[in-house]
């Protein structure tokens, strides 16, 4: 009888593991917590198009007040336009940011931000938006391209973060919700700068909690797979992804219940996090057998994220 309890525990341990959209921590959590939301000021960066505007559309079907964020006014228009909610569009404002404008431009934003709601502040800061190329290999990314990527996704993100941090302590609570990647916990291959600059903010942001957490200050760092979003319309349909409306409802999960850091993915992307994460020798033995046929795979328009990979094949299957 217990072998066979065992069995069954193990049986369904594989089914959850094998059919669930994340780590097991996020995936214990079923519902976002209401009252971590409702009334609740939310700024959203790249907040125009993919998992930024179905956060905002869903935050605001929850309750929250909401600041959005990205470089084209007329796109946030348009989202604003959609949104519905208590506090929506009426209370939903527009703030327009370029995250490589420096230091000048971003303090304006965040001093902006801060007096669109009179009394209330910024209580989430989601920093979603970021650059990302088409795959190539990590010696052909060009010098403009690597010098966006780091701008955007490191430098600006975190002078935002920087500029936003004191108002959050002075008020004694505030909580960052970082849009980092399974690039950051896992080798990409054909995507090394953009690796790097998740890498990076997870790095940063662990430690930013780390120093600011007995004082109020909260850091959820979510790191998505490959994701069904507008960014990626053009991708094979063989790469199996995660709906942008999955991928921003269980973020809104992990923020609320105060998860430290969060992976939302299918397979075999979520396997292979676990084997870098838990068991580094083998995980970095797989990812070194598919590296260089991933490369290969993105020239041909292939699938990126096939098992195939492991057997040389570049074709989408």
């Amino acid at each position: 009888m217990f072998i066979v309890l065992i069995s069954i525990f193990l049986f369904l341990f594989l089914f959850k593991f094998v059919t669930g959209y994340g780590d097991f921590t996020l995936m214990s959590k079923k519902k976002p917590k209401l009252e971590q939301i409702e009334d609740k000021v939310f700024w959203i960066t790249g907040a125009s198009r993919g998992i930024g505007e179905v956060l905002a559309k869903q935050l605001a079907s929850l309750g929250a007040k909401l600041i959005i964020s990205a470089r084209n006014e007329a796109e946030l228009e348009r989202v604003k336009s959609q949104l519905k909610g208590k506090h929506a569009p009426n209370d939903v404002q527009i703030l327009p940011l370029d995250l490589a404008s420096g230091e000048d431009s971003l303090r304006k934003a965040v001093e902006k931000a801060e007096s669109l709601f009179p009394g209330s502040g910024v209580d989430y800061m989601i920093h979603n938006a970021a650059f990302e190329r088409p795959k190539v290999s990590a010696l052909d990314v060009t010098e403009d391209d690597l010098k966006a990527t780091i701008n955007i996704n490191v430098l600006g993100t975190i002078t935002l973060t920087r500029l936003l941090a004191p108002f959050m302590l002075s008020r004694g609570h505030g909580h960052f919700v970082v849009m980092s990647s399974a690039a950051g916990k896992t080798p990409a291959p054909g995507q090394a700068v953009y690796s790097a600059s998740k890498y990076a903010l997870n790095g940063y942001f662990h430690s930013l909690r780390s120093e600011l957490c007995q004082k109020g200050i909260k850091v959820t760092v979510v790191c998505p797979g490959p994701i069904d979003t507008s960014n990626n319309s053009g991708a094979k349909v063989s790469e199996k992804r995660v709906s942008s409306e999955k991928c921003a409802e269980l973020t809104i999960i992990a923020a609320t219940h105060g998860l430290k850091e969060a992976w939302i993915s299918n397979q075999p992307v979520l396997g292979v996090m676990y084997l870098v994460q838990y068991v580094p020798t083998i995980g970095y033995w797989l990812m070194d057998k598919v590296g260089n046929n991933r490369v290969e795979a993105a020239k041909h328009n292939g699938n990126t994220y096939s098992l195939g990979l492991l057997f040389g094949k570049k074709k989408a299957v």
